[in-house]
């Protein structure tokens, strides 16, 4: 009789352990899988984002495809060049809000490395206008700027909806 039972309990351990372990299986990919679209919410798409961008400046300024293809291009290489103006200004921004109690002489330093970059971005623009006025009627170079302008309303207007959605989930 002792005998009996004390299969019982062994098998009865067998079927818990299994249990578990199948639930564990099965529930684990579903952690994951919520996990990584997370992290796919969270993360920028540079690439999508350039792909939007074109696709918008296009459209709006109803460039030609073979328009398209010599100043798409060359507003890309503008952009980076700005961003990469801006780069030491983001981040002498972020390390005086990080701080505590920053000193005069840091925020000078910000201010006036801003301003430098502001000068930098407009040498650039001028410089880019010279060579988009050879490729661009005035009219469609006088839309590109707006265009700018209302692509990135929009998608921070998209940007702000999507976070929204994913808040409410």
């Amino acid at each position: 009789m002792k005998l009996l039972a004390y299969f019982c309990n062994i098998s009865c351990m067998y079927r818990i352990i299994n249990i578990i372990f199948v639930a564990v299986m099965v529930l684990t990919p579903l952690q994951m899988n919520a996990q990584q679209k997370e992290k796919t919410h969270n993360h920028f798409d540079k690439e999508s984002f350039l792909i939007k961008r074109s696709a918008f400046i296009t459209a709006e300024l109803g460039l030609t495809p073979e328009e398209a293809a010599t100043f798409i291009p060359l507003c890309e290489e503008l952009n980076q060049k700005k961003y990469e103006a801006g780069q030491r200004c983001r981040k002498l921004s972020r390390e005086v809000r990080s701080k505590i109690n920053p000193t005069d002489a840091e925020y000078t330093q910000v201010i006036d490395e801003c301003l430098t970059v502001g000068l930098k971005e407009a040498e650039l623009e001028k410089e880019y206008y010279e060579r988009f006025k050879k490729m661009l009627s005035p009219e469609k170079l006088y839309k590109y700027k707006d265009a700018e302008r209302k692509f990135a309303r929009e998608f921070m207007k998209s940007s702000r909806e999507k976070r929204k959605e994913n808040k409410d989930r």
